[in-house]
């Protein structure tokens, strides 16, 4: 077991087990976050004796976005040093994309912005019915930019097109109607049904089941023009929402812990 500050990687019986340890900031993500799960991303993808990647959390939140603490530091970051910030965490989600096996996601409690984005690059969700889901980048002057490209492969442009412009949380049965998430279950049977799906995984034939995984990626890239000119864009726009007059006010507002100036009282 490799234990780093916020994530802890285990392998079992070629099982990669992959779980966000920040429970009492609900899994938030800062750089030292985001660099140590890149790390782990990497690891994984180095070792082919594996065959699936569980992913999970511990404490109540399954991922609540950008810790809190690290928006107030992006706050005052210059146009550029924002781009090179929210470039580290696109590499994140790439590297959880060029993964060649399949991610198995427990979400076991809240996942809303960045953590949304994370549900969405996993091939298979299972999600606690209490679990809550939402894009909430907009109530704080953001935009959803860097997770775009998974969540709209994950759940279409109608459904993005309904829950980008509001922000608005919704529960597990919605994300699992949406295609957010694949399955819901109780609290008390989240665990028993991991072990279930990670059996089910299991039976399929290793080089099978990495197969798969590169097929889809193969086809998915056949259909995408400038993979790097959508990177740039994606990476671009958040940074250029961050240091805005909006992004700034919905920033400060949540660290202030008032409501944001454009929200009528």
């Amino acid at each position: 077991m490799t234990s780093h500050s916020y994530i802890i990687y285990e392998v079992k019986e070629s099982i990669a087990r992959v779980t966000f340890n920040r429970p009492d900031v609900h899994n938030a993500f800062d750089d030292q976050f985001i660099s140590e799960l890149t790390e782990t991303l990497k690891k994984i993808h180095e070792d082919k004796s594996l065959r699936l990647v569980v992913l999970a959390s511990n404490g109540k939140s399954f991922c609540a976005g950008a810790d809190l603490n690290w928006m107030k530091k992006m706050k005052d970051y210059s146009l550029e040093k924002n781009y090179k910030d929210s470039e580290k965490l696109s590499n994140m989600f790439e590297c959880f994309d060029q993964l060649e096996l399949p991610i198995l996601g427990i979400v076991q409690g809240h996942a809303l912005g960045g953590g949304v984005g994370i549900v969405s690059v996993c091939d298979y969700v299972l999600a606690n019915q209490k679990a809550k889901f939402g894009f909430t980048e907009v109530r704080l002057g953001l935009v959803p930019s860097v997770i775009s490209p998974y969540v709209l492969r994950k759940i279409g442009e109608s459904q993005a097109r309904a829950w980008f412009f509001s922000g608005e949380v919704f529960d597990a049965e919605k994300a699992k109607e949406m295609d957010l998430v694949h399955e819901v279950c109780s609290p008390d049977k989240l665990e028993s049904r991991t072990g279930e799906l990670v059996e089910s995984f299991l039976r399929a034939g290793p080089a099978s089941a990495r197969g798969c995984k590169k097929l889809l990626k193969n086809v998915k890239e056949l259909l995408v023009s400038d993979k790097e000119k959508l990177k740039d864009y994606t990476v671009k726009t958040i940074s250029e929402f961050r240091i805005s007059g909006e992004g700034q006010e919905g920033m400060t507002a949540l660290l202030e812990k008032r409501t944001a100036k454009w929200v009528q009282k």
